[in-house]
C-alpha cells in the first residue's frame, strides 16, 4: 500500500480550486492533474481576498464569498479546542524523527491493545504508534507535527460509519493517504480469578457492545460503554474487577493479564472495520493501482439535484462505494441562514477512480457546475488485499 513518507515529493503548498461562476472551492495538490480548462489555477489566498474586493466582484459570485465564509469557519472552530496528547511529546523528541530514519510516528486512538493500533501497524509496519485519547487529538497531532500520520477508522461492516470522524475530516485539513481494512475478532476478557458465572456486567466501546449483542444477551451481562475496548480492558485488570469482564482484542488480553472466557463473540464473523491512512500532504495519484477517491461536497435545495449529482458518475462508469450525508456544523449554518429553508447537508462520497484518471477530472468537473462546495479530501491505494 503506498503512501507518502516524511520525505515526501509532493510540494507543500496548497493550491486552491475555484470556480468563478459558482460557489466552489476545494483543496487539492496534485501536480501532475490535467484539469479541465475551466477550472483555473490560482494562489489559496486568492479565496482569503474575495471577501475584501467584493467591489470589484460581481454580483453572480457573491455566493461563492459564502462557500469561503463556510470554510473559514470550519477552519476558525477547529482551531477553537486545545486538545493534547495524553503523553506529551517534546521538541526533543520532534528532533528524533530526524535520527530515526524511515520509522513514521503514527497516531491512533485508545490505549495499547486497540484495534486501531493494529490497524497502525498493518498500515505502516515497523511504525511507532501513539496513543491518542480522542479522535480529535490524533488529527491535531498530525497538524501539529508531533507525528506524522494518523490511522483512524471510518467505518464497520456491523456497526456503519464513525460519524464523528467524517465531522473531523471537514474540520480539519489533513490529506487521505490511504486505507486498511482489518478483521475485528472480539473476546471476553476477565481477570484471572473472576469466571464466566460471576460476571454480572461487561465493559467496552458501544461499537463493540452492539456487534456482540446476542452474545452478551445470552450471557444475561449488564452493557457498559467507554471509550475504547483496549480501555475497558486495562481499566478491569488495574481494579482487578471479579464481576467485569471486557469485550476487546486478544492481544489486549495479554497486554494486560487477562484470561479469555470465549473467542469470536461477535454476532457476524465477518466484521470488518476500514481505516483511513491521514497525512499533512496528500500523495501524488497514480494510474498504476487501484486507487480510490474521498470527496464532501454541498448542493442547492431542489428536487433531483442529488440524483444530477450522482448521475456525473454513472455516466461516466465510475462506481460509487460510499456515501454518507452529515448536516452542516451550527457555526457554518449562520453563514447560510438566509439562503436556505431546510436542514442543509454534506455529502461524503467515495468512488473507484483515481485523480490521475481524466474520467474522474471531468466527473469533478461536471460536479461543480452546480456544487455550492467541493472538497478533494484524498485520491489514494484502494486495499485490496485480505483484511
Amino acid at each position: 500500500m503506498a503512501a507518502t513518507t516524511g520525505k515526501s515529493p509532493v510540494s507543500s503548498s496548497f493550491v486552491q480550486k475555484l470556480n468563478p461562476r459558482t460557489s466552489y472551492c476545494y483543496q487539492a495538490s496534485y501536480s501532475t492533474i490535467n484539469l479541465p480548462r475551466r477550472l483555473r489555477r490560482i494562489h489559496s489566498q486568492a479565496c482569503n481576498n474575495i471577501s475584501s474586493s467584493s467591489d470589484q466582484v460581481p454580483d453572480s459570485v457573491h455566493k461563492q464569498a459564502k462557500a469561503i465564509e463556510l470554510q473559514k469557519l470550519i477552519d476558525d472552530d477547529s482551531r477553537d479546542s486545545s486538545i493534547s496528547l495524553p503523553r506529551p511529546l517534546t521538541s526533543a523528541s520532534l528532533s528524533n524523527l530526524a535520527t530515526e530514519g524511515s520509522r513514521l510516528r503514527v497516531a491512533y486512538q485508545g490505549v495499547r491493545g486497540a484495534y486501531s493500533e493494529s490497524a497502525a501497524e498493518k498500515a505502516y509496519p515497523n511504525c511507532e504508534a501513539v496513543p491518542c485519547e480522542q479522535f480529535d487529538t490524533a488529527f491535531e497531532a498530525v497538524e501539529r507535527w508531533l507525528v506524522d500520520r494518523a490511522v483512524l477508522p471510518i467505518e464497520n461492516s456491523l456497526g456503519g460509519s464513525i460519524h464523528r470522524n467524517y465531522d473531523l475530516l471537514l474540520r480539519h485539513r489533513l490529506h487521505i493517504v490511504g486505507e486498511v481494512k482489518l478483521a475485528i475478532r472480539h473476546c471476553l476478557l476477565a481477570n484471572p480469578d473472576a469466571n464466566l458465572e460471576e460476571l454480572k456486567r461487561v465493559l467496552s466501546h458501544p461499537q463493540a457492545l452492539a456487534q456482540c449483542e446476542n452474545t452478551l444477551t445470552k450471557l444475561g451481562l449488564v452493557r457498559e460503554a467507554v471509550d475504547d475496548t483496549a480501555g475497558a480492558a486495562k481499566f478491569i485488570a488495574f481494579h482487578k474487577l471479579k464481576d467485569a469482564g471486557a469485550v476487546a482484542s486478544e492481544t489486549a488480553a495479554r497486554i494486560y493479564g487477562l484470561n479469555i472466557l470465549a473467542r469470536d463473540i461477535q454476532d457476524d464473523s465477518d466484521n470488518i472495520t476500514r481505516f483511513l491512512m491521514l497525512a499533512r500532504e496528500p500523495i501524488i495519484p497514480g494510474i498504476d493501482k487501484p486507487f480510490k477517491t474521498s470527496i464532501v461536497f454541498s448542493l442547492e435545495e431542489g428536487p433531483g439535484e442529488l440524483f444530477k449529482a450522482l448521475a456525473v458518475f454513472a455516466m461516466r462508469n465510475i462506481n460509487l462505494t460510499k456515501i454518507e450525508s452529515r448536516p452542516l456544523p451550527k457555526q457554518a449554518l449562520r453563514a447560510f441562514v438566509d439562503s436556505v429553508r431546510n436542514f442543509p447537508y454534506l455529502f461524503y462520497v467515495d468512488f473507484e477512480a483515481s485523480m490521475a484518471d481524466q474520467n474522474a477530472q471531468y466527473a469533478l468537473g461536471h460536479l461543480e457546475e452546480f456544487a455550492t462546495f467541493l472538497r478533494v479530501l484524498g485520491s489514494y491505494p484502494a486495499d485490496t488485499g485480505t483484511p
